[in-house]
């Protein structure tokens, strides 16, 4: 067995998780903008999934959350005074911009960045591009912390190489591995990236969407691949289909799921299905793999049953008998459709041999399923070494993480809330507490907090 393994690191749902509304083309967080949202629940529900695939023997971290609110981005833009009167302020003349101060959104790490592995890399280092996620105001800032997280955990530059975030203009519009996924033999082996885009800033002969936003450009994956020392013949960019993003589909982890050598699909996943699947088979044959693609046709799962139900926001995760375990939310068993298709593949002679369902409804609501949580990372064994060891799963771990929880978050919060001065306290103290509890002294920058 090969000694590379893939962890997923889930975002650890923070203190002041809400419902803004705030990602216009994320038709789940649209519909629930305003609702009442339950931090406490959220974090659970989270660290509960965390903790039973760790228990399951597969590689398990987490990213910690981002301190909010971003006090500092309401000073940048003429909210002058302490906290308190920065808040009111703000909710008095532009509760938009609040919110987005607020923003929960850090918790979907698969948008933090975008990874290759050593074996695919000039440098034989594992290479991390931040995103800049410069398409929306509440995500755009969140790339500095990110970066300093990410520096954190993968400190040792003998292994690890940490970029910056692209230039923020709508050229490079990144949004990480969501809309990246790497096909191969074996984690430890050389593998085909595949980049999805929905846009090109510069060639006018590709189509984009009319209704919602296409978030990842051509232009962007092209320069992560550059950064990574991608061999070019491993490479593949493949267009979104413009149709689809105009129906809610707003990243490619939403319509597609891919590992090893499988790819489970929707019909309407890429503007041109035939020759994205010719093109990934003669890469892949290059490195002496094969593809093993699994369709799912509109008539069987329509493309709003695929978004309502997040079936593709899934996690393909390799058991030891080289079988695949298919991560999905509770939701795709309450969607008949889905239910119906899922019964037909799992267990079926199919690379699908398990079913896993979670409640992440919290997560859901906002706009966000299983793959949206974690950030694959495929790591040898002296890679995984030299990751900082504070934020390995473990049983250990989950206990400590579940206590504070259960000290610092609360059980309800609103939009109203988020004009209180005390939540600020709260969520302070309870990010200075995680950085001791993972070892990570110093892991915040708290200057634009100060009064």
């Amino acid at each position: 067995m090969s000694m590379t393994r893939e962890f997923n690191f889930d975002g650890l749902v923070g203190p002041t998780h809400n419902y803004a509304g705030l990602s216009f083309g994320n038709v789940a967080s649209s519909g629930n903008v305003r609702a009442p949202a339950n931090p406490r629940q959220a974090a659970l529900q989270g660290l509960a999934k965390m903790q039973a695939l760790a228990a399951r023997g597969f590689a398990q971290a987490l990213l910690p959350p981002q301190p909010r609110p971003n006090l500092g981005l309401l000073r940048r833009i003429g909210f002058t005074g302490s906290a308190a009167q920065v808040l009111a302020r703000a909710a008095a003349e532009a509760p938009v911009l609040l919110a987005a101060a607020w923003s929960a959104s850090p918790m979907w790490t698969a948008n933090a960045a975008t990874v290759s592995p050593s074996p695919d890399t000039a440098d034989g280092r594992v290479h991390l591009t931040v995103a800049n996620l410069n398409n929306k105001l509440h995500r755009a800032y969140e790339q500095s912390q990110t970066a300093r997280t990410l520096r954190a955990i993968f400190h040792d530059t003998r292994h690890f190489c940490v970029h910056d975030a692209l230039p923020s203009t709508p050229a490079f519009g990144d949004e990480g591995a969501a809309n990246h996924t790497r096909f191969c033999a074996g984690h430890g082996k050389p593998g085909v990236e595949m980049f999805v885009h929905g846009r090109s800033e510069f060639d006018t002969r590709i189509p984009g969407p009319r209704r919602y936003p296409a978030r990842q450009t051509l232009e962007a994956s092209q320069a992560v691949a550059r950064l990574h020392g991608l061999d070019p013949t491993r490479v593949l960019h493949v267009l979104q289909d413009a149709a689809a993003i105009d129906q809610g589909v707003f990243h490619n982890d939403v319509i597609a799921v891919g590992s090893g050598s499988v790819l489970l699909y929707h019909e309407h996943a890429f503007a041109d299905e035939a020759a994205t699947l010719s093109s990934l088979r003669e890469k892949l044959a290059r490195v002496h793999a094969g593809l093993e693609p699994i369709r799912v046709d509109a008539g069987a799962v329509s493309l709003r049953d695929a978004v309502e139900s997040y079936l593709f926001n899934s996690q393909l995760l390799d058991r030891p008998d080289g079988n695949l375990v298919l991560v999905v939310p509770q939701e795709c068993l309450e969607n008949r459709p889905v239910a119906r298709f899922l019964e037909r593949i799992v267990g079926a002679g199919a690379p699908i041999a398990e079913l896993l369902s979670f409640d992440l409804r919290q997560s859901m609501r906002n706009g966000g399923g299983p793959a949206c949580l974690r950030l694959r990372v495929a790591l040898s064994a002296g890679e995984a070494a030299a990751i900082h060891p504070g934020v390995i799963m473990s049983d250990a771990l989950h206990g400590r993480l579940v206590q504070w929880v259960e000290r610092h978050y609360r059980d309800r919060l609103l939009p109203a809330d988020l004009a209180d001065p005390q939540l600020v306290g709260e969520a302070r103290a309870a990010l200075e507490e995680l950085e001791n509890l993972l070892g990570l002294p110093g892991l915040y920058d708290w200057s634009d907090a100060q009064d």
